[in-house]
């Protein structure tokens, strides 16, 4: 027998959506993703004088299951993590990591230019960059004393 990790906001998650499906459309403006998404990876957002950057982990995640996309003004950051096969020569003993479909949503700054988005995933981590527009980009001005 398995043990699995209790994890009350998947409970809640479970029971929202169960009554979402009773009640009727209680879920509009929420997509499908956002709705059935299994676990949630870890997420932080990190500004220097040139861009933004989120970075996410995502241990064991291929990088062609990722899909980084920006829409009005929202990054996206969507993927699955597939569990592993079981073995009947081995026994799982505690799982506590989380598998499946996963959904992140940002809000991009407005001062960042969702046209020169890039991305790049090393050891694990997905590394967003959101360079900040020319035009908002703080100058430094002058000042003569007379």
């Amino acid at each position: 027998m398995a043990l699995v990790r209790w994890d009350p906001f998947r409970e809640l998650e479970d029971m929202y959506s169960r009554l979402a499906r009773m009640m009727g459309s209680a879920t509009r403006g929420l997509d499908d993703a956002e709705l059935f998404t299994d676990w949630s990876p870890a997420l932080d957002v990190e500004e220097t004088d040139e861009e933004y950057i989120v970075k996410t982990d995502l241990p064991e995640v291929k990088k062609d299951e990722v899909k980084v996309s920006v829409e009005n003004g929202v990054l996206c950051i969507e993927g699955e993590r597939k569990k592993e096969k079981e073995e009947k020569t081995r026994k799982m003993h505690r799982v506590e990591r989380s598998y499946g479909r996963f959904v992140r949503r940002v809000a991009v700054p407005t001062d960042a230019d969702a046209t020169k988005v890039s991305a790049e995933f090393k050891d694990g981590v997905l590394s967003v960059h959101l360079p900040k527009s020319e035009s908002v980009k703080p100058r430094a001005v002058e000042v003569k004393v007379k």
